[in-house]
């Protein structure tokens, strides 16, 4: 029998996105100036102001305001009406040194420091990795559909010429920084996409039609009208151009072909911080696999890669995604876990829901994996190249089923002003699928 399965997403703009993105760009800075930083940043984005707090132990010094406002304009929030701006927003900090318990833990006590290999865990927990077939990344559908629809819309905010309206004789767009998304995916009884049943648009945007007269019925006209553009706008600018991007069997042929709301509460003006306070961490179904596979409960966010809540998961996921591109299953859930302060993990266990495609029990693909996948903290951080300023990018639109490349990243250098700090980076060295030849020989699907 078929079902149904639905995933969210949320923008860049989104307040938990925003709170995200600032503790990951405070990271990148710190990782840029001093790669041994170790970072754990919480933030909290209200109404004109942004609280930052945690523990940092680092030789780098970093501008946190100057960073913060930078971000902040970059991801739309650049007007006074939003209530919440890169200029004017006030910018609290509260970050001490990293605890000298934790830190014994991680690099031994002073005096007698750990070997590299032998750095420990930065805290206990489980982290999980998943990967499935139904999409190119391994990614599922209902999840990577939510993030495409996000970030087609963000783009078409900043291109400006559609979903757009004129002002003062200039054109502009209505769409604001803050919005969701939710897909819903029919599925055959085997677990296979059949259609997408629903798609869900929340968008925060410009009172671009005001009400004719200061009466409920002239504000009530007003927002129909609004929200019948802005669902136009959906139907004819946004929906075609994520739809093109999908497989051909997976394309709606008509608009009666799934079930689409728009902005259902019928407005959508007041958003961001102003209108929700944003807190780094409440989104880590988002950032990872939309309610499919599992979740340890740890964020990723404003954290470097000694804590395994971070590489542990990244590592995990590089693992599944792997095993399933070398045929070793078509779904793989890996699980992790680790006791704060040593080294080796606790268990790596392995969960191909019965659609393995070779002659070994999910406990014995959990061994062989073991081989070729080193599972210390350290032999993580230095696989995947994890001590490097690469983490902005992942704070929006998903950690997983991102495109790996090799980017140029510049920082100001607070030594030298109006110099900067050049980096060349790796991102998103997880979704890298430099293990399948391995694997393949490993599991005899080779021949």
């Amino acid at each position: 029998m078929s079902y149904l399965f639905t995933s969210e997403s949320v923008s860049e703009g989104h307040p938990d996105k925003v709170a995200d993105q600032v503790s990951d760009t405070l990271l990148d800075e710190f990782l840029a100036r001093d790669p041994q930083s170790r970072v754990a940043l919480e933030t909290l984005c209200t109404t004109g102001q942004v609280v930052i707090a945690g523990e940092v132990a680092s030789d780098a010094y970093v501008d946190v305001p100057a960073s913060i406002r930078q971000l902040i304009n970059d991801i739309g929030y650049n007007r006074g009406a939003y209530r919440f701006d890169g200029d004017s927003c006030g910018i609290l900090t509260a970050i001490h040194d990293q605890s000298s318990d934790i830190s014994q833990g991680v690099v031994g006590r002073e005096g007698e420091a750990k070997k590299p290999e032998e750095q420990g865990a930065g805290d206990q927990g489980m982290m999980f990795g998943y990967a499935v077939n139904e999409t190119p990344n391994y990614m599922p559908l209902t999840l990577d559909l939510s993030h495409l629809i996000l970030k087609e819309l963000a783009e078409i905010r900043r291109e400006g010429t559609e979903m757009a309206y004129y002002r003062k004789g200039k054109l502009r767009s209505y769409l604001r920084p803050d919005a969701k998304s939710q897909v819903t995916v029919e599925y055959s009884d085997d677990g296979k996409p059949i259609r997408i049943h629903t798609i869900v648009v929340s968008t925060q945007h410009d009172e671009f039609i005001p009400p004719m007269a200061d009466t409920e019925e002239a504000r009530e006209k007003a927002d129909k009208e609004m929200l019948a553009i802005i669902r136009k706008g959906v139907e004819e600018v946004l929906l075609p151009r994520v739809f093109a991007k999908l497989p051909e069997n997976l394309r709606p042929k008509s608009a009666d072909d799934f079930i689409l709301h728009v902005n259902p509460t019928g407005k959508f003006v007041l958003g961001g911080p102003h209108a929700d306070t944003g807190l780094t961490g409440r989104k880590i179904i988002v950032d990872t696999y939309g309610g499919r596979g599992a979740h340890g409960g740890g964020a990723f966010s404003g954290k470097d890669p000694s804590k395994v809540d971070r590489s542990a998961a990244y590592a995990c996921r590089h693992i599944a995604k792997n095993l399933v591109a070398a045929g070793v299953a078509d779904e793989v859930l890996v699980q992790v876990a680790y006791a704060i302060g040593v080294a080796e993990p606790v268990n790596i266990f392995v969960n191909t829901y019965g659609t393995s495609h070779v002659g070994y029990s999910d406990s014995e693909i959990a061994e062989k994996i073991g081989r070729h996948f080193d599972m210390r903290p350290y032999a993580i951080e230095q696989r995947l190249k994890l001590r490097n300023p690469i983490y902005r990018e992942t704070a929006s639109y998903g950690h997983m089923g991102r495109e790996p490349q090799r980017v140029v990243k510049e920082f100001a250098d607070p030594a030298n002003p109006g110099k900067t700090i050049t980096r060349e980076v790796e991102l998103f060295t997880w979704e890298k699928l430099d293990k399948v030849d391995d694997l393949r020989r490993e599991f005899g699907l080779d021949k």
